[in-house]
């Protein structure tokens, strides 16, 4: 019933937004006699803050249409690689005339950007892809609102965001040899399972994964959102947080966990520092501070569009990671595509390199929670392990902005390259041997032509006999005059002319030897 209040309020709210915002537009116009008053300024920007407290923030665009690459302009063209019911995965291509570029950018290596399923899109990380797009080829999970799915897509698990992945993950691995895995939050926890399950079947698992600000140990440094879920039951989350979807949406009546709900909780672990932020917006209109204004624009474009969640994956995520702790106690099992339930084991997983990044004040993921998967990882060499943390940085700082691009961005690539140096040498010994293969191809072509005799060995020379002896006619057995005789011996060689050799006289049939015949040398065999 909450959502429908809700959409009821929105709907009724957009006239009112919708003249806050044309009135904004009025007063602030200096070719208006309006906005040539006393107090127009003060006017337009107080029905400005009501447009943007009052307006319904649809999904924001990534907008990366070009990045400059040591000088060189590159375009980015998205396109949509996979597309589940739920998610999907898009690509951010990279097109140069530049040939010494692009030469360059064919030998980077390929990163799965997982973006969280928390609330938020997946454009939250767009200067997370803006920046690794000038090292990396860059995928990323763009994530569904659930109240756009039909219900005839079926129900969506936190088991099926782990089948997801390595789903993606196999994608890049087929076009490129391998991929490396970076998740963000929310999504350290199935990445981590996908890859250990990956590892427990034998699979080839990706070369690195980077998990950042995620929470792999709940338990640790417990901070307001995971004292929630704690401190309230199950029962609690699944009678007062899910409700059916509208009817005036794709999906009407799926159960989810409304955006609305969660933004309302965003906005609630630091009520003061959106107050304070709303006004300052407000006093930097009447001052005409256009790169402030514009600052908080771009933010809260991105940090009030919320999508929805299907209920199920949203009430496994809170059992499985913030109350049960299944993943540090080694009790998850996960359903795979087949239907079978498989373990989580991450000390299965010995080739993929870990590095864990956490912010020093971060106020969702407390400290040591993500670096808790450095000791799950006992199967990976200590040299390939690594952890930063970010000084001064909250929890958005350690993938967006200054901090993520001066600090954090070099060391993840750094790590990143160095573990993709072991698919560059491979790629490397491939290319020659292909080329040590094409002369040695070619040079087997005449030899093709003048086929050896066949070479026979002993078991095949007996069966040979035997079949030879057990066809054979017994001469005793039939009795003939001289003349029928003469005539059979010259019918017998009629036909033993005419007839083509055959199996067994090819194979014991051998050329005389002459006095000055060779023995023939091993490359003309």
């Amino acid at each position: 019933m909450l959502y429908q209040i809700y959409e009821s309020q929105r709907t009724l709210m957009e006239p009112f937004v919708d003249f806050a915002q044309a009135a904004a537009k009025l007063y602030s116009n200096a070719s208006s006699p309006i906005g040539q008053t006393p107090f127009a300024q003060r006017v337009s920007a107080g029905f400005s803050l009501m447009y943007r407290l009052g307006k319904d923030y649809e999904k924001p665009a990534f907008e990366i249409s070009s990045i400059d690459v040591d000088g060189v302009s590159l375009a980015i063209h998205e396109r949509v690689e996979i597309d589940k019911p739920f998610c999907e995965l898009r690509r951010f291509k990279r097109f140069t005339d530049d040939s010494a570029t692009l030469t360059k950018l064919k030998g980077q290596p390929a990163v799965l950007v997982v973006a969280p399923l928390s609330g938020h899109y997946a454009t939250l990380l767009r200067d997370t892809v803006k920046t690794m797009l000038k090292d990396h080829k860059v995928y990323i999970t763009d994530w569904k609102n659930a109240r756009n799915v039909p219900l005839s897509d079926g129900a969506f698990h936190l088991d099926d965001y782990v089948n997801y992945v390595q789903e993606f993950i196999r994608h890049l691995q087929g076009k490129y040899g391998n991929c490396h895995v970076i998740s963000v939050c929310q999504p350290t926890v199935p990445v981590f399972a996908a890859i250990s399950l990956m590892a427990s079947r034998g699979e080839t698992t990706p070369l690195s994964m980077v998990m950042m600000g995620g929470p792999i140990d709940a338990r640790l440094s417990p901070t307001s959102v995971n004292n929630l879920a704690t401190t309230k039951p199950y029962e609690w989350f699944e009678n007062n947080v899910i409700y059916p979807v509208p009817s005036n949406f794709k999906g009407a009546g799926r159960q989810v966990y409304p955006g609305f709900l969660q933004h309302t909780g965003f906005v609630a672990m630091n009520p003061d520092r959106h107050a304070s932020s709303h006004y300052d917006y407000f006093k930097d209109l009447i001052k005409g501070d256009d790169a402030s204004t514009e600052a908080h624009r771009k933010f809260y474009d991105e940090y009030n569009a919320v999508l929805d969640m299907d209920a199920d994956y949203y009430l496994d995520t809170i059992k499985t990671v913030f109350q049960e702790f299944k993943l540090v106690n080694g009790t998850w099992d996960v359903m795979s595509p087949a239907g079978k339930l498989e373990r989580v084991t991450p000390g299965d997983i010995k080739t993929t390199a870990v590095m864990t990044v956490e912010g020093e004040l971060d106020d969702i993921s407390g400290a040591g929670q993500t670096r808790a998967a450095l000791d799950m990882c006992s199967g990976v060499a200590k040299d390939k392990k690594n952890h930063l943390e970010a000084k001064g940085a909250g929890h958005y700082g350690i993938f967006s902005g200054r901090r993520w691009r001066d600090h954090v961005y070099p060391a993840v690539q750094s790590f990143i390259h160095e573990q993709n140096q072991s698919l560059v040498q491979a790629n490397r010994a491939s290319d020659a041997m292909e080329k040590v293969a094409e002369p040695m191809q070619a040079a087997a072509v005449p030899v093709a032509v003048a086929k050896p005799k066949p070479v026979v060995t002993q078991p095949a020379l007996a069966t040979a006999t035997k079949a030879a002896v057990e066809t054979a006619q017994p001469v005793v057995a039939k009795t003939v005059t001289q003349p029928a005789a003469k005539d059979s011996v010259k019918a017998a060689v009629k036909a033993a002319v005419k007839a083509p050799p055959g199996p067994v006289a090819k194979v014991f049939t051998r050329p005389a030897a002459s006095p000055t015949s060779k023995k023939p040398s091993r490359g003309s065999r």
